[in-house]
């Protein structure tokens, strides 16, 4: 496996892995898939969006961007990682943010910020792996598939920023 910059052909693969998770999960609550150029926006607006690969074969993604569009939270970026149902579990979601962070590092943010919908114990997991703590917890902020989610956020300060 190995983790790139996105690039305009990895967007119908990226789409899928999120649509999935529209459709049959809580990751979003998005409940309509948005079309192909909400992507195209995203790769183009987005801090970073990064893939990770098995060959020509995507695995996952994940992605930064502004948290709020004020001047004090300039150093500060939420983070986000999808991964295809069969890239679960292997390490790929810790590859894509390993990568993710080291660049927001070297960018000079201060601080990333993750919203995990519950319940969600491998993405907990994976974020407290990475080093995020969970900071606070949102009750019953979204209604989906039937029933109402909370989410929890965590965060992680990566350096002087």
């Amino acid at each position: 496996m190995s983790v790139r910059n996105a690039v305009v052909g990895d967007l119908p693969t990226i789409k899928a892995i999120y649509d999935e998770q529209v459709v049959s999960g809580i990751a979003t609550f998005d409940t309509t898939a948005p079309p192909i150029d909400y992507w195209e926006e995203k790769l183009s607006s987005a801090h970073h969006v990064l893939v990770a690969v098995d060959g020509s074969t995507v695995l996952g993604y994940a992605y930064s961007s502004v948290f709020r569009p004020r001047a004090a939270y300039d150093t500060t970026r939420e983070v986000s990682v999808y991964l295809d149902a069969g890239a679960r579990g292997r390490g790929v979601g810790r590859g894509l943010y390993d990568e993710l962070l080291a660049r927001l590092r070297a960018d000079g943010v201060h601080t990333a910020l993750a919203v995990v919908a519950l319940p969600n114990p491998a993405s907990e997991g994976l974020h407290r792996a990475c080093g995020f703590e969970r900071v606070g917890v949102l009750p019953e902020v979204g209604h989906k598939l039937g029933r109402w989610v909370d989410t929890a956020f965590y965060a992680l300060v990566l350096g002087d920023g």
